[in-house]
């Protein structure tokens, strides 16, 4: 059972490190119960721990393998049958960094699961368990990665490019619901990302690095705003609403779908 004065309760994939274990503290500090979902149970339970004698919150954890059907069915569930869950962090993921010819393919076949697979069959449950309390918030992890091709990093950026528009799609549907979708756009994060992919984070500049808490803080202070579109190391939002709006003008431009006078054709 949550506290008296509990917002709720939030799950959070990938909690035992980075940007989950930030989101983890930030939103216990705002009054949240926590289910934390990982592989390492270990890390899982001193960090649960940790969190719930420094913020008086209840603190579960939850070791799971989200590549894994049984594991991933075991979350969703979750969501379905606890009707205190009001948050959903979908965090986890992997990076799978290399050329397409360097990165196994079971490696990208993980990424699809964990990136795209999961977080899609997750947000499916929470908005299914949330439209029947016309409430709630997903969160979604992507990255700025997903603007553009990367050489080194093709089913990464895929992966990102799908969150992207795979949450605002659900902004779209869900928008008179009382449900919130929330996309969170990160650069370069100070974690333990770069070396479980196998790579070096030198390839960024060390002054381009963010560190996990500054990330999470500034995305909920975007999720109070109701910046359902949050990337922290945008400066100008009018940039982003250029962008949007040249996306927009494409879509309409090409939305009859005959070849166009330019292939020659009549």
């Amino acid at each position: 059972m949550t506290k008296d004065n509990s917002k709720g309760t939030a799950i959070i994939t990938g909690a035992s490190s980075g940007i989950g274990l930030a989101y983890a503290a930030k939103l216990a500090q705002r009054g949240y119960d926590l289910i934390l979902v990982a592989r390492r149970k270990d890390r899982l339970d001193i960090e649960a721990k940790r969190l719930s004698d420094t913020h008086n919150r209840q603190v579960t954890t939850i070791s799971a393998d989200l590549t894994k059907p049984a594991d991933l069915r075991q979350i969703e569930e979750l969501l379905s049958t606890r009707g205190d869950v009001s948050l959903l962090v979908n965090n986890a993921g992997v990076g799978a960094i290399g050329s397409l010819l360097d990165v196994s393919v079971d490696a990208m076949d993980d990424l699809i699961k964990i990136n795209v697979v999961a977080l899609t069959r997750l947000s499916h449950a929470a908005v299914t368990a949330f439209s029947h309390q016309k409430r709630g918030t997903i969160i979604n992890i992507g990255s700025i990665i997903a603007f553009k091709p990367a050489n080194t990093a093709a089913a990464y950026a895929g992966s990102k490019s799908y969150v992207l528009s795979f949450s605002r799609s659900l902004q779209s549907q869900l928008k008179d619901s009382g449900i919130t979708v929330q996309v969170v756009l990160p650069g370069p994060v100070r974690t333990e990302f770069f070396t479980a992919s196998g790579v070096s984070p030198s390839i960024f500049p060390d002054a381009h690095f963010a560190t996990a808490e500054e990330i999470v803080e500034a995305a909920l202070l975007g999720l109070d705003r109701n910046e359902q579109i949050c990337i922290p190391s945008l400066s100008d939002v009018g940039d982003w609403d250029a962008y949007d709006a040249a996306q927009r003008r494409l879509a309409e431009v090409i939305s009859d779908g005959h070849p166009s006078g330019r292939y020659g054709t009549s």
